[in-house]
């Protein structure tokens, strides 16, 4: 999450300045890495937390390419004591001769050099993650010191940089064994540049988290099988952790589904490699109702999928399809199952290496190769229908699911038709308990999701009408985690939260295999809310800020769980966009004479206290019911004054994982987790 935090501020009235002249000299050309530390957005996206982290990925994805190569089998990764990173790996080392086309040395040419790598044209990686070479260059730019380290026929290189700039030429500093090799590079993160901000709106400086790089850097073990990647924190005494999985991706599957019940065992897993395009899949059906589906090209997570998962999909139905149709599980009368359907309660990984992917966009987060389409949906026709015929058990499981899930989309049709008729006779598509705002813009409407009738009294009085909505909640939603779909369309609090919120789909076309094959004349999607569909019509979002406000109390703390457990699974892009937001209001009310003060945490709370004194009084606010209208517009609900955090989706797999442990219906996992993590637990109310 990170906080949006915004100040009044009045500046003092200035006498105008003249405009300069645009001339030649209004033209600015940065030189070297320069445009890099001027505009690092550009290159990282942020200079928060996010960014921060990045560079460790930029660096790791050079290491893995030398893997993706055959030519890495360890990587290994240490956050020193002074929260430096160091990545190291056993590949080929960097070349350390002077390039032909910079004169430099070709070390410093890839860190110095933006758009330098072998990764272009007949360079030397076949794949590759990392396709613009800017990676190693934008780290260097962005760190206040970083040294590199070659080891490669028999010679060690160092080169040292600060804030990009070589601190002297690529040295010859030692000698070693000849079959040793490898690179070793090491960054301190410039203060100058990463930093975040406070309660306060002070900037405050930030370092590399522990739990967000062993997320990224388990999943690169899975999608690399056999590789060994050792991650150690120095800064905490025995942090350490070692990902190393022979099964690959069939194993990433395992790792998701261990809270799950499978419907056969092991995973299905297959690889195969057609004109130079490889394809490697796992799946496996389970108990649940989601489908969790994980796409990636080159080991870069494509988000949004593309042609690979169009080919997967489109195979898989028509597959099903025709061995219930073979095997009369599909009476003649009946229509074939949608992908829908086949899908529920589906774990799948797609890891496809291309030697020129294509992507849309600059996120890289879909594929836009044609040819890869094709080849996926044949590699995976071919190796599916082969293990249904060889597995008629498990076959017979699968389909019994799809069916199954048939009849639920029947019964959510149902349930949804008559929430449509119940809405058309009361004449709106809006809740009653709805306090709606003025403003139809949705980009300038937010709305509040508030716990119970009491809080949203106040938050109805307290609000701005103009923009602002409140939608209070009766008691705890629905836990979407352990019931069918259908279920979704018979709870009134989650009805009111689909219908406030605006959540709909958009209608895709039919997989082949669907109902009418495929194509112009197939039947359009189901129309209803399903888990883990990413074709929520964000055009209908009637609020572009949606604010989970509720108790800071164990129950506030629950239902704000449910909540987003809902819209994880239900309008995940919701999340994924940043329409998502977690209220900010305060812990304590600190009074001294006519003074007031509001704490948000222990911290401030010890400070006030300390400035205060002995007479100042500790109220603390256990639930928004408590709070005075003006109080509760004063502290959590002022654009200008307030804290909001922003739900955001790091790593979906991850988040798929925690939802199921913590949500579902596996109790040894979650007990396990609560006494593994229930150390951290602070401000505890029971």
């Amino acid at each position: 999450m990170s906080d949006e935090k915004s100040v009044a501020a009045t500046a003092p009235i200035e006498e105008p300045v003249q405009e300069r002249a645009y001339d030649e000299d209004a033209i600015r050309v940065l030189e070297g890495l320069e445009a890099v530390r001027v505009r690092p957005g550009m290159y990282i996206g942020s200079t928060g937390p996010r960014g921060l982290h990045h560079l460790v990925w930029e660096i790791l994805d050079n290491s893995v390419d030398e893997a993706l190569a055959g030519h890495c089998s360890e990587i290994t990764i240490d956050i020193n004591q002074d929260s430096s990173v160091t990545v190291e790996d056993n590949g080929r080392g960097i070349p350390t001769g002077i390039h032909s086309q910079t004169g430099k040395s070709t070390v410093e040419t890839v860190f110095t050099v933006l758009h330098a790598g072998g990764k272009f044209g007949e360079g030397g990686y076949k794949v590759s993650g990392g396709l613009h070479g800017v990676g190693a260059s934008v780290v260097n730019a962005l760190s206040e010191k970083l040294e590199v380290l070659v080891t490669r026929d028999g010679k060690l290189h160092k080169q040292v940089y600060r804030r990009g700039i070589p601190d002297g030429d690529l040295a010859l500093v030692g000698e070693c064994d000849k079959d040793k090799h490898g690179t070793k590079v090491t960054f301190w993160p410039d203060d100058q540049i990463f930093h975040d901000i406070d309660e306060e709106n002070e900037r405050i400086p930030i370092k590399v988290e522990f739990d967000v790089l062993a997320v990224r850097l388990r999943e690169m073990a899975f999608l690399n099988k056999g590789l060994k990647i050792v991650f150690s924190d120095k800064r905490l005494e025995d942090k350490q952790d070692t990902y190393h999985y022979a099964g690959g991706i069939s194993s990433y599957v395992e790792y998701i589904n261990d809270t799950r019940t499978p419907v056969h065992k092991p995973p299905l897993y297959f690889e195969a490699e057609k004109d130079s395009i490889v394809v490697e899949c796992a799946l496996q059906w389970t108990d649940v109702y989601a489908e969790s589906i994980y796409t990636f090209v080159n080991n870069i997570n494509t988000h949004d999928g593309g042609t690979h998962l169009t080919g997967f999909r489109n195979a898989l139905t028509r597959i099903i399809n025709d061995y219930a149709r073979k095997n009369n599980m599909i009476k003649e009368n009946e229509a074939n199952f949608t992908g829908e359907d086949v899908r529920e309660g589906l774990t799948a990984i797609i890891s496809v290496k291309v030697p020129e992917p294509q992507f849309e966009g600059q996120t890289k987060e879909r594929l836009g190769n044609r040819e890869v389409q094709g080849i996926t949906q044949q590699v995976v026709t071919e190796n599916v229908s082969d293990w249904l015929e060889r597995n008629p058990k498990q076959a017979k499981d699968i389909v019994n699911k799809a069916v199954q899930a048939r009849q639920a989309r029947e019964a959510a049709h149902k349930a949804k038709n008559l929430v449509r008729r119940q809405s058309a006779l009361e004449n709106s598509n809006l809740p009653g308990k709805l306090a709606d705002c003025s403003e139809r813009d949705p980009a300038k409407c937010e709305i509040y999701i508030v716990e119970g009738d009491s809080a949203g009294g106040s938050a109805k009085q307290g609000r701005d009408r103009s923009f602002q909505a409140i939608l209070p909640l009766r008691g705890k939603i629905l836990n979407v985690e352990r019931v069918q779909p259908s279920r979704i369309y018979e709870n009134t609090e989650v009805q009111a939260m689909i219908q406030a919120l605006g959540l709909s789909v958009k209608d895709e076309p039919a997989e082949e295999g669907d109902g009418n094959g495929g194509g112009k004349n197939a039947d359009k999607g189901s129309g209803l809310l399903r888990p883990n569909a990413s074709n929520l019509d964000l055009s209908k979002l009637r609020y572009h800020k949606v604010i989970i406000m509720t108790d800071a109390d164990v129950d506030g703390s629950h239902i704000r769980t449910l909540i987003l457990t809902f819209l994880f699974r239900y309008a995940r892009p919701l999340i994924e966009n940043g329409y998502c937001y977690i209220a900010q209001p305060p812990l304590y009310k600190v009074e001294k004479g006519k003074r007031t003060e509001y704490c948000f945490n222990e911290h401030k709370l010890e400070t006030v206290l300390a400035e205060l004194g002995d007479k100042a009084i500790i109220q603390r606010f256990k639930g928004l019911g408590e709070m005075m209208p003006q109080q509760l517009w004063d502290t959590t609900m002022n654009p200008e004054t307030r804290t909001l955090k922003r739900v955001q989706l790091d790593d979906a797999s991850e988040s798929d994982h925690v939802f199921d442990l913590l949500m579902g219906e596996a109790v040894g996992p979650r007990r396990e987790f609560i006494e593994n993590n229930s150390h951290l637990v602070a401000n505890l109310d029971v």
